[in-house]
């Protein structure tokens, strides 16, 4: 995919500072501001925010999709999102230089927060993922920075990203006054959700069986994905999800057994750049031969080569860490792609990433997110 040209960034970035001011017809944002966040907490932030702490690395994501400078609002972030995919890291590195220079205050975990490190950065908000907040560690976490001064908001874009992605975007966007780019987009996704929803529901009947396999392995049983998450996509688009009945919500552990009696009729594989899990490599920077090739070698294993879903070559994969930013929008529309053909073929989910790089991202997102055996 073609990158936006730098005379066009320019302008982008330019077009979205205005988004990012509070419009002439709408009354400026009134301080102290009241918001409840992704897990009911009622919280107040006394002034708009300059100076805020990431949890997790993956939600400059979100900021990066409402803000022309993501970066310069931080104080402090996590190591996950470089970790775990280095190449998007480097990508924002390149655009804002500054990052090198953010101080580290976790290891996105849930347990994972240096206080010692928050206590030093003078922040006035920080943002959390649903999946850090209520654990007991989040919480603690939660506590420790309302005692320094710090308001903490929570955002979910991973346990129940359809309905809380575009509220979460507009939380932000609130919070941030930049609440002209934060409904735009807000509304981009749920224009293509609703799509899916209506076309999935008109047909009715049963849809097929799916297994979404997260970082699969010859060495190890596959982790099949739930019905939350990126579980509610299979569902979204009238596929029946072959972890809905004998798993927990999040999914679970499952034998090759388990697999072959299911007898899936579609397969799903997520993984991340550079095999960094398993040999399926896929995200942010990934050449598209690679994507294709490492989901090939993925399938020969024993415990997946038999299935019927690989011997009809209805085999796909995709970015895992979908799980965690606003792009899942784009795991959405490649998924009702896979799982039903007839109703979404005219679906494109190439498409809206060139219009999200175009309209929205501060950094462009390239590399291969999705791939098929048929592609």
């Amino acid at each position: 995919m073609t990158s936006p040209t730098i005379t066009r960034r320019g302008f982008l970035a330019a077009t979205c500072a205005t988004l990012c001011a509070p419009p002439l017809l709408k009354a400026e944002t009134r301080w102290p501001l009241t918001v409840t966040d992704a897990i009911g907490r009622m919280v107040t932030i006394t002034k708009k925010p300059k100076s805020i702490i990431l949890g997790t690395g993956f939600n400059l994501f979100a900021l990066s999709l409402i803000h022309p400078d993501p970066v310069s609002l931080l104080a402090g972030w996590a190591t996950d999102m470089k970790t775990d995919n280095p190449f998007i890291y480097d990508a924002f590195r390149k655009k804002f230089p500054a990052l090198d220079k953010v101080p580290l205050v976790s290891n996105g975990q849930a347990d994972g927060m240096s206080f010692e490190a928050a206590l030093s950065l003078e922040a006035d908000l920080a943002v959390m993922g649903r999946w850090q907040a209520e654990g007991e560690q989040g919480k603690r976490a939660i506590d420790y920075l309302a005692s320094i001064g710090v308001p903490v908001i929570v955002v979910d874009f991973n346990l129940d990203p359809l309905k809380s992605t575009p509220r979460d975007i507009r939380l932000l966007g609130r919070v941030l006054e930049c609440d002209q780019q934060a409904e735009s987009y807000a509304q981009f996704f749920e224009r293509r959700v609703e799509r899916i929803r209506v076309r999935a529901v008109g047909k009715g009947g049963d849809g097929p069986l799916v297994l979404m396999d997260a970082f699969p392995s010859a060495t190890r049983g596959s982790w099949a994905v739930g019905r939350t998450g990126l579980g509610e996509l299979i569902t979204l688009a009238g596929g029946r999800n072959i972890a809905d009945k004998n798993l927990p919500p999040q999914g679970g552990t499952v034998t090759a057994e388990y697999i072959i009696a299911a007898e899936p009729d579609v397969y799903i594989a997520t993984g991340s750049p550079g095999g960094t899990y398993t040999v399926f490599s896929i995200g942010p920077g990934v050449d598209p031969a690679e994507a294709l090739q490492s989901l090939q070698e993925t399938v020969k294993a024993p415990s997946l080569a038999p299935l019927k879903a690989v011997r009809e070559g209805n085999v796909h994969g995709m970015w895992n860490f979908f799980n965690a930013v606003p792009l899942n929008v784009l795991a959405a529309e490649a998924v009702a792609s896979w799982v039903r053909p007839d109703l979404f073929g005219d679906v494109d989910p190439a498409s809206s990433l060139a219009e999200i790089n175009e309209r929205f991202a501060a950094v462009p997102f390239e590399g291969a997110y999705w791939t098929s055996l048929t592609s």
